[in-house]
């Protein structure tokens, strides 16, 4: 029979690591010597006994305008206490309709439309579904193939895996979504290695879309999905006039072209999209993490008009795209999201990044010739270095350089296997610069 009496709370629960179990993360290594953060402030972490940490990758390439900047505290607070929450379908605060404005303003060209999400995940499983519905009500049901390319990363949702292209992140979870092929991936390290900025090979990669067209036939392809830079699996910028080529290939088979922006978002390429840089305006822009500078969940997808204005054609009364969140547009990251544009604004963070661009470059190819340096790959205010792969184990000399980084060092950064992925927020200093990559050199000799 069940209990009568429901489970009480306990007052006082043992602060034990063990209940969580921790995402993209080694949890049985990682218990045996946690590496926790208690508070963070502009470009530093503190740990729990005092240290700090200078950060090197922006958190997880969120915290673009730094931590805990006091505008956008003071908005998340000011907001918890007048808003907690409004319902996401049939109402709405006016906050919503405000950050919408002003991310379409920052947009290229007719993407003029933005629907809200909390994650990059489910912004880009929001723009699938978007480019899937698009074509049905325009009569072109038999347009459901979606193409990723091989190493690309689109989050965790199903339709994100399935377009993805990081062979760990799908292995474990079967067939995934039917239907899905990949382009190839745009890294070749003895045609591009230590390019600074954009490879000059790589170009011609693109021309692989219309192989794929001519195996599956135009008629079936509803998108392409691609990031600028291919950030998650170690830093890969696309090659010169490789966007462009993409998006010409896309326009002469009527395929949506969608580009995964949820890194590359909000300064880190020195504009506030990629987009912006490479001169090509996709049909979908998907964005989170520097939305709020890290500071409370939020994504969405930026969508151009003749998109949006597909779905406008019925009933007035009748929902349009029935998709959505509990979430979308919850008023503490809309509150976050303004002071975070503000911020933006007010310091010209991205005008920043791109003077910054120059100087954090030189710093990065500074490491060349350091034990066990294959390649390193300097664009905006990212960069991946490539190190050799210990005989016993991939990955290892990755973590190792990660835990030194941690506990003697005072630097964070992302190792993506052996890749160390750096990338900080867009308030660094040339000073600061200077000392990351001066910490990473001495760390890399210390893993020889």
């Amino acid at each position: 029979m069940p209990s009568s009496r429901p489970r009480q709370f306990a007052a006082n629960a043992p602060n034990d690591l063990e209940p969580y179990w921790m995402p993209f993360t080694a949890n049985r290594a990682y218990k045996k010597r946690p590496r926790l953060v208690a508070s963070a402030k502009d470009m530093h972490y503190v740990t729990p006994d005092g240290r700090k940490l200078i950060d090197g990758s922006a958190g997880l390439w969120c915290t673009n305008a730094g931590h805990n900047r006091d505008s956008i505290v003071a908005a998340i607070q000011a907001q918890a206490a007048e808003l907690d929450y409004a319902p996401a379908f049939q109402f709405a605060h006016p906050k919503a309709f405000e950050l919408a404005a002003r991310v379409a303003a920052l947009a290229p060209g007719d993407l003029d439309h933005v629907f809200f999400c909390n994650s990059g995940s489910e912004a880009v499983d929001t723009a699938l579904k978007i480019a899937l519905a698009f074509h049905s009500v325009r009569g072109n049901a038999s347009r459901v193939r979606l193409i990723g390319r091989e190493r690309g990363y689109h989050g965790v949702g199903f339709g994100g895996i399935a377009v993805g292209g990081i062979v760990n992140n799908r292995k474990q979870f079967g067939a995934l979504l039917a239907g899905v092929d990949h382009l190839p991936a745009t890294y070749n390290r003895a045609e591009q290695a230590f390019s600074i900025g954009e490879p000059e090979w790589g170009a011609h990669l693109a021309d692989a879309l219309d192989g794929l067209v001519a195996l599956h036939d135009a008629s079936t392809i509803a998108a392409v999905i691609v990031e600028p830079l291919a950030a998650s699996t170690g830093v890969l910028p696309a090659p010169k006039g490789y966007l462009k080529r993409l998006r010409a290939i896309c326009d002469k088979h009527g395929i949506l072209l969608i580009f995964d922006e949820v890194i590359t978002g909000f300064g880190r390429m020195g504009h506030a999209f990629a987009a912006e840089r490479y001169g090509v305006v996709p049909d979908m822009i998907t964005f989170a993490k520097g939305i709020t500078s890290g500071s409370v969940p939020m994504g969405g997808v930026l969508v151009r008009k003749h998109i949006y204005d597909a779905f406008m054609q019925g009933p007035e009364h009748v929902i349009e795209l029935f998709h959505g969140y509990t979430y979308s547009a919850h008023p503490l990251a809309c509150a976050a999201g303004l002071a975070t544009l503000d911020l933006y604004r007010e310091e010209g963070l991205f005008e920043r990044a791109l003077k910054l661009e120059k100087p954090w470059a030189e710093a990065a190819m500074a490491l060349k010739g350091l034990p066990n340096v294959l390649d390193i790959r300097p664009v905006g205010l990212t960069v991946g270095i490539d190190l050799a792969s210990k005989p016993d184990g991939v990955g290892k000399r990755g973590m190792e350089a990660l835990d030194l980084g941690f506990f003697e060092h005072g630097v964070m950064f992302r190792a993506v296997g052996d890749t160390l992925a750096l990338s900080p927020p867009l308030i660094v200093s040339e000073a600061q610069i200077g000392e990351i990559f001066d910490k990473v050199g001495k760390i890399i000799k210390q893993v020889a």
